[in-house]
């Protein structure tokens, strides 16, 4: 699963929910492949949601063509134990997590016919919390 090899810091603030609902301004156009699965909402995505995802996508496509993730779970979310009293310090990091803006492009497929494409994003997505949408780069030819 994805996640840092080192951070600068174990464990991080939270950043509150309101600063991830702007529209995205870097990662918001198709870079790499053909198609691509872009977010709607705001919110974080954790480390296991987008490798379920990936694995949706590569067995619908039978390994065929090539796939990027273009989101990196970067942020360390901590949670404390279950049935634990308050205080004695922040808990422990439990999993990684990415803050993904609307508009921003998460994964590309190319190397495959739209249709193919469009149902494996669509299985995708199925994976993901938050409401996402399809695209396809203008002036594509469907071989």
């Amino acid at each position: 699963m994805l996640s840092p090899k080192r951070t600068r810091y174990r464990k991080k603030q939270r950043r509150v929910k309101r600063s991830i609902l702007g529209a995205a301004t870097r990662g918001n156009e198709l870079s790499f492949g053909d198609h691509g699965l872009v977010s709607t909402d705001s919110g974080w995505i954790t480390n296991r949601q987008i490798e379920a995802a990936r694995i949706a996508m590569t067995r619908h496509i039978k390994r065929g063509g090539k796939v990027w993730i273009r989101i990196f779970p970067d942020i360390p979310y901590t949670k404390k134990p279950a049935e634990t009293r308050m205080g004695k310090g922040k808990g422990s990091p439990e999993h990684w997590v990415a803050a993904v803006h609307p508009g921003t492009v998460m994964f590309e497929i190319a190397g495959v016919h739209n249709e193919l494409a469009e149902s494996a994003m669509k299985l995708a997505s199925s994976k993901l919390p938050i409401r996402t949408k399809f695209v396809s780069r203008r002036g594509l030819v469907d071989a």
